[in-house]
């Protein structure tokens, strides 16, 4: 090795190791800024965080500024959503309304590959410049960044678990009964109200009873007073950032709301338990078998079985429920092989699948800009899924910083004319 290589490669060091460490006394003087991707998942999340001595915000800036702040710290060629996170760190700390100097962020990590562990050598590089005070916090069970992990204990982990599955619900039940609401909000209330129930039972220790506590949700959405009148149902899937965040999919059930159709979204937890899956995949396909393989394992059966359980009482109250994830697994093997995982891999394909299978022929395939493997995994099993289902109506939207919302909602309105015609004929000909 040269000394220009030497010298290189000691810069590079220098910098992995030049960055503020989060450390536990922290919990006590820092307030934590966490990016927006799921409001109403992270909502809950955030308020027991809070209860546990955390001082945690959500942030909610989601102007163009925050785009723009990403452009000016994120290469070009890096991926929209992490662009879209970066810049909505940056945007919220140059607010004013934080103390610099007592402020962390905070980005979730799944251990693959993509965003899942680039992200945050990325953020630290982004913040180093103006605010090289701020540690970057990692939330992950992969064993990641330890020296800046956040603190997770098993019941911390319960908690979160816990807090998927009651967001999952919530968001499921909320999008079957607003575009059917007989009275303007009532939905939007139920809601709330479930909302400040779950918030309520964390608070207490009721969290776990997920059986009563599930109940209770179907039972106030379904006071909802809702019309029979059909709507056209749009399934939203793609890479896990933009398929949920109002920021990073331009709002996109807001605006599959206001064209009169019923927004069909896949639960998080699918994705958990994709995580789950893959690791225990990876012992039977690849040979690569870890000590953690057994708890992955261990893991992915509780949750399913309490998937299961959910899934049951949401149709006995006469909801569509979530997909079981088994089902899932079962539609990636009829498209794409499970070994395929980095980033969505084969869960991308099995949700179109399994969408078409209960009746939501018309899907909006969300594909960030940078994002090779859900361009792949997406986009590329599109022609495989439209041969096996006849009625298959999917649109790839792409979502990236030059891409104008008005160009994106006029691709989702043509795949909405194909949907109401494709309706009309099918319709006719069950008469």
């Amino acid at each position: 090795m040269n000394r220009k290589d030497t010298q290189k490669e000691c810069e590079v060091a220098d910098f992995r190791d030049d960055y503020p460490r989060f450390t536990p006394e922290m919990k006590h003087t820092h307030k934590i800024l966490v990016p927006d991707m799921l409001p109403v998942h992270f909502g809950i999340i955030v308020d027991f965080l809070r209860r546990d001595g955390w001082d945690i915000e959500l942030l909610r800036n989601d102007s163009r500024a925050v785009i723009d702040e990403g452009l000016k710290h994120v290469h070009n060629d890096t991926c929209f959503p992490a662009l879209c996170v970066t810049g909505q760190f940056i945007d919220a700390l140059k607010s004013g309304k934080y103390d610099v100097e007592h402020t962390a962020v905070l980005i979730t990590q799944s251990g693959g590959g993509c965003r899942a562990s680039n992200y945050i050598p990325l953020i630290r590089k982004a913040l180093k410049s103006e605010f090289p005070h701020v540690p970057v916090i990692s939330l992950n069970f992969a064993g990641l960044e330890k020296d800046s992990g956040f603190p997770l204990d098993i019941k911390t982990v319960l908690k979160l678990a816990y807090a998927v599955f009651y967001g999952d619900t919530l968001m499921s039940l909320y999008n079957q009964c607003k575009p059917y609401e007989l009275e303007a909000g009532a939905a939007d209330a139920a809601r709330a109200d479930c909302v400040r129930l779950v918030n309520k039972l964390f608070a207490e220790g009721g969290y776990m009873r997920y059986r009563k506590v599930t109940k209770r949700l179907l039972q106030r959405f379904s006071e909802v007073k809702r019309s029979a009148e059909p709507k056209v149902k749009v399934g939203i899937v793609g890479e896990i950032y933009v398929k949920y965040s109002p920021l990073g999919n331009s709002h996109l059930e807001e605006f599959l709301l206001s064209e009169g159709c019923e927004p069909v979204v896949p639960a998080l937890m699918d994705f958990v338990m994709y995580c789950a899956v893959n690791n225990v995949n990876d012992a039977k396909l690849y040979n690569k078998r870890t000590f953690a393989t057994p708890l992955f394992s261990l893991a992915y059966r509780y949750l399913h079985h309490m998937q299961k359980v959910i899934i049951r009482l949401t149709q006995k109250y006469g909801f569509e429920p979530l997909h079981d994830f088994e089902h899932l697994r079962r539609c990636a093997d009829k498209v794409i092989n499970q070994g395929v995982k980095m980033g969505e891999g084969w869960l991308i394909p099995a949700e179109m699948a399994a969408l078409a299978e209960t009746g939501t022929d018309n899907i909006v395939c969300a594909q960030p800009f940078g994002c090779l493997p859900n361009h792949i995994a997406g986009k590329g099993t599109i022609r495989t899924l439209k041969r096996m289902y006849e009625h298959e109506n999917i649109v790839a939207v792409d979502y990236d910083p030059s891409a104008t919302k008005v160009n994106q909602e006029n691709r989702i309105k043509l795949m909405l004319a194909t949907a109401r015609e494709n309706y009309g004929r099918i319709k006719n000909q069950e008469k």
